[in-house]
């Protein structure tokens, strides 16, 4: 970006700086394996650097450095809160499987052999068998032989069932609401993960222009003081230069650990060990988000990230259109079929159930040892029927019309819940879509004053060295020329965390529901 003063400093704190990324071939393998294996390969290298005698800061690996499409599509594979809604849709994909069951045919097959210790008899009347026998004369009879098989193979296959068929329904809706709810958390994952990362680069981007007026004031303190002694400075300006030092070390400590929060931040969002070394690639200070040919290729990869672009002048129509592929709104409205489903399905039961019913039977009946089923059949015989069953509920208590009011305000309660959520969502479209162009605006006027601050310096740095300006107004225009950076790189960040929280609330996620390759544009 022309006009902004890309110089860094080297005396900062590891973490901050990692403009030179370690070029490792296996190195998202690296990111995903690094969380298990860190305490591991922690203790084994304390162990080998105690016995060789190696300083530890010698042996310090380089940080782990990612781009921003890099740690989105890390995150999409190792988030634990999307890695729950695969879970989540895995569960509702086998409930639809469970659903078509009740409508496939059922086959069940019973089998039982059972050995009679003493067969049961029973006393008949002697006259059945002899028309002379004494009327009251009876004779017992013995019922069952001493060896006993039966087996029945049962089909039964559902001809109308209205709440079977309505649940497959209902099982198919249940099953788009998760795979929309996968979405929207992979989408809320892609977007906490850009948020992480442009937080960390303002913090690093405070760090680096913290830390280098920290040196440029040092540097003109150390010039007072030799100048004072010569009585060629005042003791005022030494005194200003101190109380500036002194002012701008505990804001180096705090950017720094500003730095340290945001980096945990990020590793906890990649499943990551948090003391994990981890820098993010790009600048915000030098980040151009109109020109994106002056970007270098980590920044480019920046401003690429974004998803399809949304006019900045739409009519509600339009509003409401991009709104609508909301994750949010989505799994509303698919949650309102869903209790429309369920309400169907409890007025299916007002109709009967009706089933084709087929039965096929096998028994054997033998005395002595047993033999498997008879010998022949004189000791087996088979049975086979068919028919037709119908079951209908004529009442139960009104229960049934009682569950079928409590779905029919369920169904209100999602209508409602959507209509409110689509409300909602279009205001706040609306005023990410205001935010976005405001940080354009702003990171527009910011570059200007970076340029004027960049050329005040200039003017500053050559008239003390003809010695017609004060080491004072150097480290003023110093100053001011680091503030305008911070504030460009501010700018920055708010129009790129704008547009990241607009992506989401359009429902067009990069990494998630575009490929990276394809968001080319600007914020």
């Amino acid at each position: 970006m022309n006009g902004v003063n890309t110089e860094t400093s080297d005396r900062a704190h590891p973490y901050v700086y990692g403009t030179a990324r370690p070029r490792h071939p296996e190195r998202l393998r690296t990111l995903r394996n690094v969380n298990h294996r860190s305490k591991l390969y922690g203790g084994l290298l304390l162990a080998s650097l105690a016995l060789m005698g190696t300083p530890l800061a010698a042996q310090e690996s380089a940080p782990l450095s990612l781009t921003l499409p890099e740690a989105v599509r890390a995150a999409l594979e190792q988030s634990r809160d999307v890695r729950d809604a695969r879970l989540e849709l895995a569960v509702a994909r086998s409930q639809v499987t469970e659903a078509w069951g009740s409508v496939y045919p059922s086959l069940s097959l019973n089998a039982s052999y059972s050995r009679n210790l003493s067969a049961a008899k029973s006393f008949l009347p002697a006259i059945i068998f002899d028309p002379d026998a004494d009327p009251n004369e009876q004779i017992a009879v013995q019922f069952g032989s001493d060896n006993q098989w039966n087996s029945t193979l049962s089909l039964e296959q559902p001809l109308f069932q209205a709440q079977a068929f309505i649940g497959v329904g209902a099982a198919s809706r249940y099953r788009a609401l998760q795979e929309e709810v996968l979405r929207g958390s992979s989408q809320t994952v892609a977007t906490r993960v850009r948020l992480a990362f442009y937080d960390l680069l303002l913090a690093q981007e405070q760090a680096r222009l913290t830390g280098n007026s920290v040196d440029r004031v040092r540097e003109s303190l150390a010039e007072a003081e030799a100048l004072a002694r010569a009585g060629l400075a005042s003791e005022y300006e030494v005194l200003r230069l101190q109380v500036e030092v002194a002012n701008l070390e505990p804001s180096l400590r705090q950017a720094l650990n500003s730095v340290e929060q945001n980096r945990r931040i990020l590793a906890v969002e990649l499943d990551l060990d948090p003391e994990v070394p981890l820098v993010v690639e790009g600048s915000l200070a030098t980040l151009d988000l109109e020109a994106d040919a002056l970007n270098s290729p980590e920044n480019q990869a920046i401003v690429r990230f974004v998803g399809a672009g949304i006019p900045e002048d739409l009519d509600p129509q339009g509003v409401e259109r991009w709104v609508e592929s909301r994750s949010e709104v989505r799994q509303l409205a698919l949650t309102e079929t869903l209790r429309q489903a369920e309400l169907r399905a409890e007025q299916a039961n007002w109709f009967p159930e009706i089933s084709l019913v087929g039965n096929y039977t096998v028994a054997a009946q033998q005395n002595g040892s047993p033999v498997f089923f008879g010998r022949d059949d004189t000791e087996r015989f088979t049975a086979s029927s068919v028919g037709v069953n119908l079951s209908w509920t004529l009442f139960n208590g009104f229960g049934r019309e009682a569950r079928i009011s409590q779905r029919r305000s369920q169904v209100r309660q999602a209508s409602t819940r959507r209509e409110l959520a689509m409300d909602r969502a279009q205001s706040s479209f609306r005023s990410l879509l205001d935010q976005v162009e405001e940080a354009r605006l702003r990171a527009r006027g910011q570059k200007l004053a970076v340029q004027q601050a960049q050329r005040g310096y200039e003017i500053a740095s050559a008239q003390f060295r003809e010695g017609l300006g004060s080491r004072l107004e150097l480290t003023d225009a110093e100053v001011a020329l680091r503030q305008s950076e911070f504030n460009y790189a501010q700018a920055v960040y708010d129009a790129l965390a704008a547009r990241a929280r607009l992506d989401e609330a359009a429902g067009v996620v990069p990494g998630v529901d575009i490929p990276v390759e394809a968001g080319v544009g600007g914020p």
